[in-house]
């Protein structure tokens, strides 16, 4: 009996990669369109987000406050800048070059684009009674949630190239998915973000993970890898197997 050929695989691997992106790109970018042209026409979403907004207000409680807090804080785009420079540093050091342009590309090219959506739209913080936060700086979109977005859909990445395991990989996107609405969470709670900030701030994420990803992987699998990359790719794919 012959075998398959072996090159189908990588081709079938880098197509299958190339496709979900375009999904996820294509539903990720609707799903911000939809919200934002709401949100620059004051349409019946933004009636909502005021009704979310004044609801969370009025059952804060002091205990879920200072938790919510010390979450907010680590999920800051200046935390998780901090994050993304100590990996790249450790990546640096292991000459993984394909790697650290990924979360460079990824990271800071997500968080400007987050620094221009929101030039762009120029929203004003929600506006409330008593409020337990006060930022003067634009709301639309959530750059907390698009950090987190971009951060945790990276380890999602990470851990789909590490194992073909269904329920780890299914285990890292949930706690994923989980750890981003907690963060988009405590900003709604804390009254800094409306409902259609944080929503368009992971649709943002996702289209900007889904675009970087894809055209890496589109140039890199034409790139030759240098010896040291190809040795550590050819020992995660023992790991695999």
């Amino acid at each position: 009996m012959s075998s398959p050929p072996v090159a189908a695989s990588p081709r079938a691997a880098l197509v299958l990669r190339l496709g979900v992106g375009a999904l996820l790109l294509v539903a990720a970018a609707w799903l911000f369109g939809a919200i934002a042209e709401d949100v620059a026409t004051s349409d019946r979403l933004t009636v909502l987000d005021v009704e979310v907004a004044r609801w969370l207000r009025a059952h804060a409680t002091p205990e879920v406050t200072r938790w919510l807090l010390l979450v907010t804080e680590l999920h800051s785009t200046i935390a998780v800048s901090c994050y993304a420079a100590i990996v790249a540093v450790a990546l640096a050091w292991r000459h993984e070059w394909r790697r650290l342009a990924t979360v460079f590309v990824c990271v800071a090219g997500g968080l400007t684009l987050n620094v221009l959506m929101k030039l762009a739209f120029h929203r004003a913080r929600p506006v409330l009674d008593d409020p337990l936060l006060t930022l003067a700086s634009y709301s639309f979109p959530s750059g907390h949630v698009a950090g987190s977005t971009l951060m945790y859909g990276l380890i999602v990445a990470w851990a789909f190239t590490r194992t073909r395991r269904p329920l780890v990989r299914i285990g890292v996107t949930v706690a994923g998915a989980a750890a981003v609405a907690l963060v988009a969470f405590t900003r709604m709670y804390l009254g800094v973000h409306y409902l259609s900030d944080v929503v368009a701030a992971f649709a943002e994420g996702v289209a900007w993970l889904a675009l970087c990803l894809s055209a890496l992987t589109a140039f890199w699998g034409r790139a030759p890898l240098s010896r040291r990359e190809a040795v550590r790719d050819g020992e995660a794919a023992a790991i695999v197997r």
